[in-house]
């Protein structure tokens, strides 16, 4: 056999794997959108009756540990744990950590706010950790460790919660004893600040609405967003508590849990208010950490699906989720490999690259549907306002996929780094914007 005809086999071959993983992606993607159709009436159904209902009378409720983890973000820290104050609890079974590792400034502006809050009889206190160990995960485990109560909320500290976003959250925990976490959905400060905000609006609201609520109704592994979240302290000890070897510890603990048996609640009506990143460079950097955390969990986490006591579809639909971030690999393997294998003219390959256009445009036609659909839900944009900003969620792809690749690739390697934290300004309201 001719050394070009071995070169086009392999390059063949090369291609038919990225057309499959990419394929296979697009399937489940379409699933989870049907899913989304068939299920939300009914589930949005259920979550109006839990979240009329009533709770236990104030005696009876729960102790909750409030967690807040900083790093140098003293512009928002008092207004997070003047949010956390607020919450519709008892006040004498509030209890609130500030998680903090700064090294600049916060720990003051901290540990002055709460002692504030200390003066008005709540139990809050500051725990600043020197070395920053294990990141976010280090400084959650640290701080559980040192509380006993039976639940944990999480809030990044660019979330401010409205007073009810604990009780509402807890009418979810307390109905279930398996749940592991009630999830809320973000919202935005400053969606309507410029054209990136706006576009992350679409993306993330098509993440949330379309893709956790549908994991959440489905029995599907919800992965915890990291904050606006509600967690038995229960299932965290059960799963092997925060772990630090990742950049995406929430996903990680979450599937450790799932495997546990664990199952996880979605809220779609209990928003939560944060910031949005205002610049390229802040969103990008932002990616990379997701992407590379995505990556890392899926590589820690894909040997255990094999024994566990999933069912068949529920390691399927595991499979397909972390891989996702392997559609950019892959989506660059199928461009190179077809660029070759035009040149080199084989005989299959038009056939395989019109297979992989038609994939790739029903997955683009599947994505517009879904974000129509999120969008209409929450939000009820114009038709002619959704179209343009949709039309820049491409230029937002492209702008990012060198730096997740990277991410995907430092993963795959074994590279560690630090967890950049998103720079955000401190926002107080959706009006204040400029």
């Amino acid at each position: 056999m001719a050394a070009i005809e071995i070169i086009s086999l392999i390059n063949d071959g090369l291609f038919g794997f990225a057309l499959l993983g990419l394929t296979a992606m697009v399937l489940g993607f379409l699933r989870l959108a049907w899913l989304h159709r068939r299920l939300r009436p009914a589930a949005l159904e259920r979550e109006a009756a839990l979240l009329a209902s009533d709770l236990p009378a104030s005696a009876d409720l729960p102790h909750v540990l409030i967690q807040l983890p900083t790093f140098n973000e003293g512009a928002i820290v008092t207004r997070v744990l003047a949010a956390a104050a607020a919450l519709d609890w008892p006040k004498d079974k509030l209890h609130i950590q500030l998680l903090d590792d700064s090294t600049d400034a916060t720990t003051t502006i901290g540990r002055e706010a709460v002692a504030a809050l200390a003066a008005r009889g709540f139990d809050a206190e500051l725990i600043h950790r020197e070395d920053r160990a294990g990141f976010k995960a280090g400084a959650l485990q640290f701080g559980i460790e040192k509380a006993p109560h039976p639940f944990v909320a999480i809030l990044d500290v660019d979330y401010v919660p409205a007073p009810d976003f604990l009780s509402q959250c807890m009418k979810a925990l307390l109905a279930e004893e398996k749940l592991a976490f009630a999830q809320a959905r973000f919202d935005f400060l400053n969606g309507e600040e410029n054209w990136l905000t706006r576009a992350q609006v679409l993306m993330l609201d098509t993440h949330l609405a379309i893709e956790q609520a549908t994991r959440s109704w489905s029995g599907q592994v919800l992965p915890f967003n990291g904050t606006c979240g509600v967690w038995r302290r229960a299932a965290i000890i059960d799963a092997g508590g925060w772990q630090g070897d990742t950049l995406a510890e929430d996903m990680d603990l979450s599937y450790r849990a799932h495997l546990r048996g664990w199952h996880a609640g979605f809220l779609l009506n209990v928003p939560v208010m944060g910031e949005l990143p205002t610049t390229v460079a802040a969103w990008t950097l932002q990616q990379k950490r997701w992407s590379k955390g995505f990556a890392q969990v899926a590589k820690k986490t894909l040997p255990r699906l094999r024994g566990s006591d999933f069912s068949a579809a529920q390691k399927r639909d595991a499979l397909i989720h972390l891989m996702a971030w392997w559609a950019i690999p892959l989506f660059g393997l199928a461009a190179v490999t077809g660029i070759i294998g035009l040149f080199l003219q084989a005989d299959s390959m038009p056939y395989m690259v019109a297979a992989l256009v038609l994939a790739l445009a029903i997955g683009e036609g599947v994505h517009l549907h879904a974000t129509w659909v999120a969008n209409q839900l929450l939000r009820r944009w114009s038709v002619a306002k959704f179209v343009l900003v949709f039309a820049s969620v491409p230029v937002l792809m492209v702008l990012s996929t060198l730096s997740n690749l990277r991410g995907v690739i430092e993963a795959k390697l074994g590279r560690a780094s630090a967890f950049a934290r998103t720079p955000k300004r401190g926002l107080t309201d959706p009006g204040s914007q400029g």
